[in-house]
């Protein structure tokens, strides 16, 4: 069902990631996980109501998109045609956009050092491009999400909200975007995984979340966590816990 952007669709969720740790939200179509994302990036989605964000114990602000980026967190959003790239860009524009500033001086962008900046990207997550001026339309679905990777991981963030980050690419990039996302976590960063895919989740994450009608209906460690027992928190009616959805 389409949401109802009138309603409040996420209410008393409270959840941790610590540093180093992959965690998972896990929830059907309609479950909030989205804009429950897009609340704590910069409060950019719906009608702010209330809420904290504490990081390293202390409470943030993160009313704008820009306060958020500034305070360390990044959200890789699950549309990257739409929201995470200008396709009509080249690889290295599209990179330095989350951070401009590290590759700018007095008020210009350098070419050049944007560039190299790009190129580094380029050879480590392995975009397969002839260079970084090409096209970022014109490559695959699973080389655009490298380029939406590199571009937030260019920002040097502490926490990484990736909402499906492996959707619609084929099976070779999904295992080097997981290698990616397994790297940040041993760099120390707080990764936390929006993912629609049960086994993805389950062979990712530390621990998973799941949430049901935009509210967290439970909370598993990945040692206990089953497909079957995922799938029942996901359905069980947040308002009467002893039914389901």
């Amino acid at each position: 069902h389409p949401i109802d952007h009138r309603r409040k669709v996420v209410d008393g969720v409270s959840l941790n990631v610590r540093r180093g740790e992959i965690v998972g939200i896990a929830g059907l179509m309609g479950a909030g996980r989205t804009e429950l994302a897009m609340s704590v990036f910069g409060r950019s989605y719906g009608r702010w109501t209330g809420g904290r964000v504490r990081l390293d114990g202390r409470e943030i602000r993160t009313r704008t998109v820009p306060e958020a980026i500034g305070h360390g967190i990044a959200y890789v959003t699950e549309d990257r045609k739409q929201l995470g790239l200008n396709l009509g860009d080249d690889i290295s524009r599209n990179i330095s956009l989350s951070a401009l500033g590290k590759v700018a001086r007095r008020g210009w962008v350098d070419r050049h050092e944007e560039a190299r900046s790009a190129e580094s990207f380029r050879r480590s997550m392995n975009i397969k491009a002839p260079s970084v001026f090409a096209e970022t339309g014109k490559l695959s679905g699973g080389n655009q999400q490298k380029v939406v990777l590199s571009k937030w991981i260019f920002a040097e963030p502490e926490v990484l909200i990736l909402d499906e980050p492996t959707r619609g690419i084929d099976i070779g990039a999904k295992a080097e975007i997981y290698t990616v996302i397994a790297e940040l976590a041993a760099q120390g960063k707080a990764v936390l995984v929006i993912s629609s895919e049960l086994p993805e989740l389950l062979g990712l994450c530390d621990r998973i979340y799941t949430m049901a009608e935009g509210r967290i209906t439970g909370e598993a460690n990945r040692a206990e966590a089953t497909q079957e027992s995922l799938m029942r928190l996901m359905t069980m009616s947040a308002a009467y816990p002893d039914k389901q959805v």
